[in-house]
């Protein structure tokens, strides 16, 4: 049994000075390098774009296909569609039913998943090095002979409902509705939910249709990361999709978001909580500025020690858990802010929000918080980029958004290089207060009043 320090013992009975005293962190160590293997990049007569990338000791690989067709491809009616759809797909192929897919996979020691997004749906598949061949070929039939059984369809509709008539009680949901409504307009972005009605009429028929105009040679491209014979892998690459329909590209669908200030109270009577949601367009992954902005909202909001954080959560107890993000889609992002507070503090949380965003627009943050900052992007980039889905991840967000090849290798330098008057001048251009949507869902009766000075 380890015996208590003096210091400790004394502590307890009168408090220790040594003990009481917040510490000072340690230094940051040197700056991660992150080096990712040598793609081979190829395409196909079809328009199908290939990336492989060796990586790893581990006798693992993946290969995930992305098709751009998402929600973005949906009509005002069709909100979820190209979810059914990705649900429907791992429900079998023309030669295997769904449980025939996961024995498959199970074999091959993994398994394969789909999941529909904003600009692209995903099928994926893990599996161990020597089954590369054959899980190329999984998926390749999973993207272009779908099963489609009706049988299924009735079920996933109501799984749907269910999910939709538990995020409409969800007061995060309902906020973050509120705000893409609010900045997207009726732009598919701007569309988090159905109706009961437009959910139920989705029909087997529009699944197909989905499928036909959206999955193609042309709008899709393969990643296959880890261990695996590259040679083998080329050629079942060549063999499954080589005959697969072109398909026309995915056209350009870039919304125009509104940034003015404006507040929308959504009632939840009874809340003893309050949720904030509040932001505003800001710019894309593309922009040659995105790497200042991305060091300006980690210092602001980005992560635990961050400005807003230190000052609603630690300082105040407003909240538990609040959390900025730059939420980003092909050639779009905005930056939010996100805090569930006590129904009491409604009002002062968003003062204290806007009194941060305002200091650092006006004052330049010191060089050691910002290198604390730095160093954890730095380190995080480097950690996230050590697993093949989180490299098969950042080669996605390179390809879709038509950032050049330089983009992963230069991220942590940029990041680096960094300075605090770019933080501050960042700041005053893209988190403007006059130019954001507030969005508040709680008991009316018990905030109106707080919010009077932010209508």
């Amino acid at each position: 049994m380890r015996t208590p320090s003096l210091c400790a013992l004394l502590a307890i009975a009168a408090g220790c000075g040594a003990v009481s005293a917040q510490e000072k962190p340690p230094a940051s160590g040197p700056t991660p390098v992150f080096a990712l293997p040598a793609p081979k990049r190829f395409a196909l007569d079809n328009g199908l774009r290939v990336t492989l990338v060796p990586w790893g000791s581990v006798p693992k690989m993946r290969v995930e296909l992305m098709v751009e067709a998402g929600s973005i491809d949906e009509r005002a009616e069709q909100v979820w569609l190209s979810e059914l759809t990705g649900r429907l797909l791992r429900e079998g192929t023309a030669t295997r039913t769904g449980a025939q897919v996961s024995e498959e996979a199970a074999r091959m020691g993994g398994e394969v998943s789909v999941t529909a997004g904003a600009d692209a749906t995903e099928i994926t598949g893990d599996a161990l090095s020597e089954f590369a061949p054959e899980m190329v070929a999984l998926v390749a039939e999973l993207a272009q002979r779908p099963r489609f059984p009706e049988s299924e369809l009735g079920r996933l509709k109501a799984d749907l409902l269910r999910e939709f008539s538990v995020a409409r009680t969800q007061p995060g949901q309902l906020a973050l509705a509120r705000f893409r409504e609010s900045i997207y307009g009726d732009h598919p972005y701007g569309r988090v939910f159905p109706t009961d009605e437009s959910l139920k009429a989705l029909s087997l028929q529009q699944v197909r249709a989905f499928h036909e105009a959206g999955f193609g040679a042309a709008r899709a491209h393969l990643y296959v990361a880890g261990r695996f014979d590259a040679s083998a892998v080329e050629g079942a690459v060549r063999t499954s999709f080589g005959s697969w329909k072109r398909a026309a590209p995915a056209a350009p669908r870039r919304p125009a978001p509104m940034a003015a200030r404006a507040l929308h109270a959504v009632d939840r009577p009874g809340a003893v909580q309050s949720t904030i949601y509040m932001g505003l367009p800001v710019i894309d992954v593309s922009d040659p500025s995105y790497v200042p902005l991305l060091v300006t909202h980690t210092l602001l909001g980005g992560y635990f020690s961050s400005r807003i954080t230190s000052n609603i959560r630690e300082q105040k107890g407003y909240t538990y858990s609040p959390q900025a993000q730059l939420s980003r889609r092909r050639r779009d992002a905005y930056w939010a802010e996100q805090a569930d507070v006590t129904t009491a503090v409604t009002g002062a949380s968003l003062k204290e929000i806007l009194f941060e965003i305002d200091r650092l627009r006006s004052e330049a943050p010191p060089p050691e918080e910002l290198e604390a900052v730095k160093s954890y992007l730095s380190g995080t980039f480097v950690l996230q980029n050590s697993t093949r889905n989180g490299i098969i991840d950042q080669l996605e967000l390179v390809d879709l958004n038509g950032l050049p090849e330089s983009y992963l290798r230069d991220l942590v330098p940029r990041i680096q290089s960094v300075t605090p008057d770019e933080v501050k001048e960042m700041a005053r251009a893209q988190i403007d207060p006059a130019r954001m949507t507030i969005v508040v869902v709680g008991d009316l009766k018990a905030i109106d009043e707080q919010l009077m000075p932010y209508r």
